[in-house]
């Protein structure tokens, strides 16, 4: 064994722990700006998002992918994108948390991370960008790395479990996108303001979670056999 293949799984374990801060960073920093009142919240809390990102898409690029790993994550994106623009006269009913639970659960976390962030990225260039993209990349891409965390312990193997983190993981990428909507755009900060704006999203946080989980029901288990198929015809990681 050469050197460089002993300081793979040290590199590997340091990513991880890379990817693990900048996921837990972007909280702690809604919650810090919140009870700090920081003036401006909205701009701190997206740079802290953008960083965490980047974490992740300079990770990625360290591991110098070949061709034929990069083919997943560019093929569930575009179908991504392509089932967003398609559902895009129902608010919040779209596939996009489904394939990226997909992704993650059969090519693993960081593949289900990089599906998320880039559908969002690119298909808000048919919907509209703005300082909303990078929490749409966040939070569709911590989606998409918590299936690949779950399915790594096996919990998918139970249909009951996939459905409930597909629930709840559309209403966690409400909890983000309004927590940072009400820490940085409700000012001054009251706990009626908070609850008035999520109470206005409730209804499209529930849409999206009832559309994942009907779109898990249709799509996963077919698709995840040809996943996998693929997985090992290529010897995909």
């Amino acid at each position: 064994m050469t050197a460089a293949e002993q300081n793979l799984p040290r590199a590997r374990r340091m990513r991880t722990a890379c990817e693990v801060t900048a996921l837990v960073a972007v909280p702690l920093a809604l919650g810090a700006c919140a009870y700090f009142q920081v003036e401006h919240a909205a701009l701190l809390s997206v740079v802290v998002a953008c960083a965490a990102l980047a974490i992740f898409f300079a990770g990625f690029e360290a591991a110098r992918p070949s061709l034929k790993d990069i083919m997943p994550v560019v093929v569930l994106s575009a179908l991504a994108c392509a089932g967003r623009m398609l559902f895009a006269a129902v608010p919040d009913f779209k596939p996009v948390s489904a394939i990226c639970i997909m992704a993650g659960s059969v090519f693993g976390r960081r593949c289900g991370f990089m599906v998320g962030a880039l559908a969002a990225l690119v298909s808000n260039f048919f919907f509209g960008q703005g300082p909303w993209t990078p929490w749409q990349m966040y939070a569709w891409g911590l989606i998409g790395y918590l299936a690949g965390v779950f399915a790594d312990h096996g919990a998918f193997k139970h249909t009951s479990v996939l459905y409930a983190f597909g629930f709840v993981s559309a209403l966690l990428y409400g909890l983000i996108l309004n927590g940072w909507h009400v820490i940085g755009f409700v000012h001054p900060f009251t706990w009626a303001g908070a609850l008035a704006a999520f109470g206005a999203a409730a209804l499209f946080d529930l849409t999206h979670g009832v559309a994942t989980v009907a779109f898990l029901a249709v799509l996963y288990a077919p698709w995840r056999r040809k996943l996998e198929r693929i997985k090992t015809k290529y010897a995909l990681v």
